[in-house]
């Protein structure tokens, strides 16, 4: 590895110490720990209990991956049978660990009121990044951190901060694509001799910032065009090891803590028969769905896996990333999954991708592949909620299909209501909010922001948008749906 290694963060005195703790929610009655560790483990386990002083309870993996270039390993085990939204508490079996919790997820149908925070295009390092504190600081300093990084608490990391001290006013996160941008660091000018050490090195230093908040709170991930190489610049590909082409490290972090879709909690047997058909057809990390309280989330790929996806074999982004399925899986899937859902029982339904295809800024900004494949399953099955990142502010658009505003507004539209939350943070900065369409609603790129969902009963979603550095609420509004239907189709 030679002189360039002096670009990586310091290695532990003991290998085995658990880092960039992440949890999601794994089944209804299920949550999967994942960490990453300097050596490979022979086995990977944690105890658990519903006392910090008798975690009476222990689950274990044989698994602890890794790719060539990463220092780590990745592991991950799956709690099972878990009492409903009840408070757990949990050790990583290491000589150097803590004691974290975490609340169980609610079963599908709990319509107890609970908020989600929505983090999308969330990066680690530079003076565009979120770091605020360290901005004087040049990216080889920061780089050269020792582990563990500065807990966000304790520093002024304006995103992450703020999902750290607001900790206990949200249930889980959800983060659609973008993490790190470690694909960045060629743009920074005193890196570029560092190549594949200092990817790897962003990397570490992002996922360990983000413990403090994946480590107690499910942390659902889905696929972003940085995740797709070490590199997106074109005709840079050379630069990038095999190792760090094609989602590898999305695949290694995720794959085995993101959920195939939930058996159906419908009493109906066409919906149980097509939620069975979704989980067969689902791809998680990519592709996924899982269900909580009130709530049906589905997460979509918009980078491949479709007619001319912008990240595939021959997309214009020309990263030659995927497939992962077959032929229309994805499509197919979401097919399956949006008609299995029983309003009865989980009365909103929520679909989160990275990019949009509606946006300020003009055209340079949407994805009109993403919305040929994706906007009609979408209407056809009732989404109340469609979330997006990728341009990187705050945007919120009246309900809307086909480019039309629903004539109903906010009161019992039929089209979905989009928003775009990709103003987290990262080295490229904020983009202008620039030319708004007719149906924008809200626009905000001054600064650093997020938005916060609260499900406040089966009619009423609040959304809200949030100033990253002071939590200054910028935009809220209330969707209104009587999900008078069982089974939606338009």
């Amino acid at each position: 590895m030679g002189a360039a290694a002096s670009v990586f963060p310091s290695l532990p005195e003991d290998l085995t110490t658990p880092y960039q703790q992440r949890l999601a929610i794994y089944g209804p009655n299920s949550v999967s720990i994942g960490w990453n560790t300097y050596e490979q483990l022979n086995q990977s386990c944690v105890r658990y209990g519903l006392s910090e002083t008798n975690l009476n309870q222990v689950a274990c993996s044989y698994l602890s991956t890794t790719y060539e270039t990463s220092r780590t390993w990745s592991s991950a085990v799956i709690l099972n049978d878990l009492s409903p939204a009840t408070t757990y508490f949990y050790k990583i079996v290491s000589t150097n660990s803590t004691v974290q919790q975490f609340m169980s997820p609610r079963t599908p149908g709990d319509t107890t009121p609970f908020t989600v925070d929505v983090v999308i295009d969330l990066g680690v390092y530079g003076a565009d990044g979120y770091t605020v504190t360290k901005r004087e600081l040049s990216s080889r300093e920061i780089l050269n951190q020792s582990i563990p990084a500065v807990d966000p608490a304790m520093d002024n990391l304006t995103t992450i901060d703020r999902l750290a001290e607001t900790i206990n006013d949200y249930e889980l996160v959800i983060h659609p694509g973008d993490f790190a941008y470690a694909d960045d660091w060629i743009e920074v000018l005193d890196l570029l001799t560092e190549g594949e050490e200092a990817y790897q090195s962003i990397l570490e230093q992002f996922y360990e910032q983000l413990a403090p908040i994946a480590g107690v709170k499910p942390y659902m991930a889905g696929p972003g065009n940085h995740e797709a190489s070490c590199e997106e610049i074109p005709d840079t590909e050379s630069l990038c090891n095999e190792g760090q082409r094609n989602f590898t490290d999305f695949l290694h972090r995720f794959d085995r803590t993101m959920p195939r879709p939930f058996a159906s909690s419908s009493t109906n047997a066409t919906a149980v028969e097509l939620a069975a058909k979704a989980k067969t057809l689902s791809r998680p990390p990519f592709w996924y769905s899982f269900e909580y309280g009130m709530v049906h989330f589905t997460f979509i790929d918009t980078e491949t896996d479709f007619a001319d996806a912008p990240d595939g074999t021959e997309g214009s982004a020309g990263l030659g990333a995927g497939p992962f399925g077959f032929k229309n899986q994805q499509t197919d899937f979401l097919a399956a999954d949006l008609a299995s859902v029983d309003r009865s029982v989980t009365p909103w339904l929520v679909v989160a991708g990275h990019r949009p295809w509606y946006s300020t800024g003009g055209d340079d900004n949407i994805c009109d592949v993403c919305q040929d494949a994706f906007e009609e399953l979408m209407y056809l099955y009732g989404v109340d909620l469609g979330v997006f990142g990728h341009v990187h502010n705050s945007q919120r658009f009246y309900p809307l299909y086909n480019g039309t505003v629903d004539p109903n507004g906010m009161h019992n539209p039929s089209a979905p209501l989009y928003i775009v939350a990709g103003g987290a943070g990262n080295i490229e900065g904020l983009s202008t909010v620039g030319s708004e369409p007719s149906y924008t609603a809200f626009a905000y790129a001054d600064d650093y922001s997020y938005s916060s969902l609260t499900f406040l009963n089966d009619t009423a979603l609040e959304i809200k948008f949030l100033r990253s550095s002071t939590g200054q609420v910028l935009d809220t509004s209330i969707l209104i749906k009587d999900h008078s239907q069982q089974f939606v189709r338009q």
